[in-house]
């Protein structure tokens, strides 16, 4: 059987084409990640990368219940038009102690993985409660909501955290038991204002020099 009748064949049964589709995706698949699964450097923090305080993984367990991905990518590309709007592009071990990645992969709003420190703690207050106060044009809806509810029933923070010192956080035992401790007195909208100054503060210019 010659290649030009075999490939007829094949794309007259489809049994065989969908099997074919599949083998050659699966290589494909492969071909991608079995690299990666050996790259030691994107299981390593960069220099500033720390696992997130109890009230920073407060504050990202409500980013995630809230949907906020849904509009905000956390991922800047090595685009020369993102970086010039977002800032440095996005590094694999600033990620290694986020489960799961908050990347998004549609953007409504903008990229948030550079906005630590670029507004302040009150201007982030007042866009969470009133979007429209601080940007005119904005779509966002408002999270009313998050300036009443307590931190400390957001959920079992204790737990949460020795989770995920299985997984590999190196969290002590000293920051676990003031876990709770750190959250009182604080509204969920405190938490995830404290994460969201955190995003891409763990950025080294030094490290982006050297590459």
């Amino acid at each position: 059987m010659n290649g030009l009748s075999l490939h007829r064949k094949i794309e007259e049964n489809t049994g065989l084409l969908i099997f074919g589709i599949l083998v050659v995706s699966a290589i494909g698949g492969l071909v991608q990640l079995v690299p990666v699964l050996n790259q030691d450097s994107l299981e390593e923090p960069t220099s500033n990368t720390r696992p997130y305080s109890a009230v920073e993984l407060t504050g990202r367990d409500i980013y995630m219940r809230e949907g906020c991905s849904v509009c905000h990518s956390q991922q800047i590309r090595p685009l020369i038009a993102e970086v010039e709007r977002y800032g440095p592009y996005s590094r694999a071990g600033e990620f290694v102690y986020d489960r799961p990645f908050m990347w998004g992969s549609k953007r409504t709003g903008p990229d948030l993985h550079r906005i630590g420190g670029k507004y302040s703690d009150d201007w982030h207050r007042l866009h969470l409660l009133d979007p429209r106060a601080v940007v005119a044009e904005s779509i966002m809806p408002a999270y009313p909501w998050l300036g009443e509810r307590e931190a400390s029933e957001a959920g079992n923070i204790t737990a949460k955290m020795r989770g995920l010192r299985r997984l590999g956080h190196p969290y002590t035992d000293e920051e676990i038991a003031a876990a709770e401790a750190d959250l009182e007195g604080l509204k969920e909208i405190d938490t995830l204002i404290a994460y969201l100054q955190l995003l891409g503060t763990n950025f080294n210019e030094e490290e982006e020099t050297n590459e």
